[in-house]
């Protein structure tokens, strides 16, 4: 009997974290690009990601930050690209969505609703930075919301998919699924959907397993057969949720987007790290990574030669 196939999405560098947190952040056009392919080479399928100024690490949507390392991963790699449309949750729609407007992914992310994203925790772990916007960015999360109402959903449905690029559906609480059964039963978006349901984010739901169970049960309620289950869990739990979504069916996602650590108490030193030890979980299962043509299969995507990479 063949083995399962499970795409590992990698995502290098997010907004969430910032530089201060760990030396192996990837902040430059250069760093983002072979983080982003060396994970590609480790496993990844599916490479998700966001730009950074150069200079300071801020997260930053302008499309001229991401060409660079754009270019550079699509000569050097087959892997999906999916570039963010979350940005970071200080930004409005229109400055998100430039990136995957010009560049027309195969993938984008969409976050499935409004949502507090309270990141002010960390400041509770981390005491030196350095930069002044690090500190003053996380204590902001305290008093912001993560705006992406259903104006802003429909919005970036009829922008981009007349491009041809489909959506990692990032589902951060149950309210979510539900957000995207609407869009799916108008018919602003189509099967199958990939859909990334996202752990242990404050203002989200939590990482216990019976979280994971419950967001399972309420897709396949509402989704059947016409969706791909994908997990990422935050933080210390990545790889225990990654665990347990393999062995229930799921795809995965890891990177130094969603957690830094390379084990207790160790940061992890490249995003291929996380890949390697995600793959080696889910082939100690009988499982096998998909490589990127096959997960463009299992999520009908057009393919990188369709983008404006």
């Amino acid at each position: 009997m063949a083995k399962r196939k499970v795409i590992i999405s990698c995502a290098v560098t997010g907004a969430i974290h910032t530089p201060s947190m760990s030396p192996y952040l990837p902040i430059t056009a250069e760093d983002i690009a072979e983080s982003a392919i060396g994970a590609a080479e480790a496993g990844a399928a599916i490479i998700h990601l966001h730009a950074r100024n150069p200079v300071d690490g801020r997260p930053d949507q302008n499309p001229d930050l991401f060409e660079p390392f754009l270019k550079v991963i699509k000569q050097r790699s087959d892997a999906v690209l999916n570039l963010t449309t979350g940005g970071h949750p200080s930004m409005p729609v229109e400055e998100r969505i430039r990136p995957a407007r010009t560049f027309a992914p195969e993938v984008a992310s969409l976050n499935m609703g409004t949502m507090g994203f309270g990141l002010f925790p960390m400041l509770e772990r981390y005491k030196d930075f350095k930069h002044d916007w690090e500190p003053a960015a996380l204590e902001a999360s305290r008093d912001l919301v993560f705006k992406n109402t259903y104006a802003d959903i429909e919005h970036l449905l009829t922008t981009l998919s007349p491009l041809g690029t489909r959506f990692e559906f990032e589902c951060y609480d149950t309210s979510h699924l539900y957000n995207l059964k609407y869009f799916l039963d108008r018919g602003l978006v189509k099967a199958p959907l990939f859909i990334q349901t996202c752990f242990g984010i404050l203002g989200g739901i939590g990482s216990h397993p019976d979280d994971i169970m419950h967001m399972k049960r309420t897709a396949d309620r509402l989704f059947g057969d016409q969706y791909q289950w994908s997990v990422l869990g935050a933080g210390a739990r990545q790889m225990s949720i990654v665990a347990m979504a393999a062995s229930m069916g799921g795809n995965i996602r890891v990177g130094l987007e969603d957690s830094l650590w390379g084990g207790p108490g160790r940061l992890a030193e490249t995003n291929a790290e996380q890949v390697r030890t995600a793959r080696q979980i889910i082939e100690g299962m009988g499982l096998e990574a998909a490589n990127a043509d096959e997960a463009r299969e299992m999520l009908d995507l057009k393919g990188g030669d369709r983008t404006n990479i």
